[in-house]
């Protein structure tokens, strides 16, 4: 990262994500490594979802494994190309379905994070279909359209546009509601602007209100709110976009429901989702829903515990040993290599550095004794996630620049150090490791 400029509300982000062991939204790019397998299957997703195909995948793994990390890579890769966005995590009160509305909340959650490349930070809900509407017109002017035909015109634009989503299921009513947006953006109208969109983002308790204002019969409710993530996906790709892309994390939470038949409930939902877009029931789509093994496969409360769940999610028979499909619904994350852990812990100290205007004393040879020393501490490589090295790794940057007479092995032991150090180089002694490969950015 020699020469490199990074803001300095970016590295605080960044920072602060690190050290608090939470995702960073902002800059990931900064700081990505390894993933090239899953980022290449992902990107492979993006151009079917592209061209109006559909997806759904679960990414799988443990605690501080990458997952959301991954998610985070997908969603700057989807925002940077075109596609719009929409995240939210699950939580006792954001489910799929059931439970005082947690689905419905889970719907209002995705369209309040609606990201996209001129809004990457959420709330482009607004700004997606007013600029949709504005490239008509700028459409219609160069195109040279004579005033008096303007009006006339845009609407029989808008129309063919709309009518896109009419075939699915509530399309006609969310064609009346996009037009009765347009005629509130041409006449000033702002109320029955601000109706149509309270609609799009399911705000509307009765049915008898929506009908009042908007003259339509149906509203998005906690059983029908992924047929309305389908319409604007359709909607979405219809209008110029890439593609539609709901990123759902801490699938976990579905496993966490104590109620068995709430629990299943939420799993027939899932089923359903995952049916739509897998057999290409929507269009312009793609989902991904992160959980922990033990979400997946656990034979008793986990996604394998419902049988059709389990049969179109159980792993090939014929593959083993480490084989993986990339192409399968179940993308499961493996651990980071050795030399991946080391880039990451370079790229997080050139970041602490340039957030802080100085050269980080710490040198390769001691990040190598470092993650062998904290490999050894915890009893297990396997133990080891990337986040509990981040914020550990982070911390020590943070107290020595604080206390500026503490050296990098005084504070996590010398002599421990260099037995670390010495004990990673003969393991490795065959790599140069600090001559790392390239990595996905």
């Amino acid at each position: 990262m020699d020469g490199v400029r990074i803001p300095k509300r970016i590295t605080a982000a960044l920072l602060n994500s690190i050290t608090s062991g939470v995702t960073p939204r902002l800059g990931i790019e900064h700081i990505a490594v390894g993933r090239k397998k899953e980022v290449e299957a992902l990107l492979g997703d993006l151009e079917s979802v592209g061209q109006g195909g559909s997806v759904f995948r679960f990414i799988v793994g443990r605690y501080g494994s990458g997952k959301s990390f991954l998610l985070q890579i997908i969603r700057t890769y989807a925002v940077e190309r075109g596609y719009i966005v929409a995240d939210a995590d699950l939580s006792p009160e954001r489910k799929l379905i059931g439970g005082n509305g947690g689905g419905l909340a889970t719907y209002r959650e995705l369209m309040r994070s609606m990201s996209s490349k001129v809004r990457p930070d959420g709330g482009a809900l607004t700004s997606v279909i007013d600029r949709w509407i504005d490239g008509i017109r700028v459409s219609l002017t160069e195109e040279g359209v004579a005033e008096a035909d303007m009006l006339p015109q845009m609407e029989r634009r808008i129309f063919l546009a709309i009518s896109a989503t009419e075939e699915l299921v509530h399309g006609y009513d969310f064609a009346k509601v996009m037009q009765a947006y347009w005629r509130g953006f041409q006449l000033g109208d702002e109320p029955l602007r601000n109706a149509a969109l309270k609609w799009v983002r399911g705000e509307y308790s009765v049915k008898s209100e929506a009908a009042a204002e908007l003259g339509v019969r149906t509203i998005v409710t906690d059983e029908t709110w992924f047929d309305y993530v389908k319409l604007i996906a359709a909607f979405i790709s219809a209008i110029g976009h890439k593609g539609f892309l709901m990123l759902l994390d801490e699938g976990v939470n579905l496993y966490k429901i104590t109620n068995t038949v709430s629990r299943n409930n939420n799993y027939e939902k899932l089923l359903n989702m995952f049916n739509d877009a897998m057999q290409g029931k929507a269009r312009g789509l793609g989902a991904y829903m992160c959980g922990t093994p033990q979400f997946v496969e656990d034979m008793r409360r986990g996604l394998f515990s419902y049988e059709a769940l389990r049969t179109r999610l159980a792993g090939n028979r014929f593959l083993r040993d480490g084989m993986r499909d990339m192409q399968g619904p179940l993308m499961y994350l493996e651990k980071l290599t050795h030399e991946e852990m080391l880039v990451l812990l370079q790229r997080v100290r050139a970041v602490h550095g340039i957030h802080y205007g100085y050269e980080c004393a710490v040198t390769d040879s001691d990040l190598i004794g470092f993650m062998q020393l904290v490999a050894d501490r915890l009893g297990a490589d396997e133990l080891l996630t990337p986040r509990e090295v981040l914020r550990d790794f982070a911390g020590i940057l943070n107290y020595m620049r604080q206390e500026p007479g503490r050296g990098f092995a005084s504070l996590i032991g010398g002599d421990l150090l260099l037995k670390a150090q010495r004990a990673a180089l003969e393991e490795d002694d065959d790599d140069d490791v600090a001559g790392a490969a390239e990595y996905v950015f």
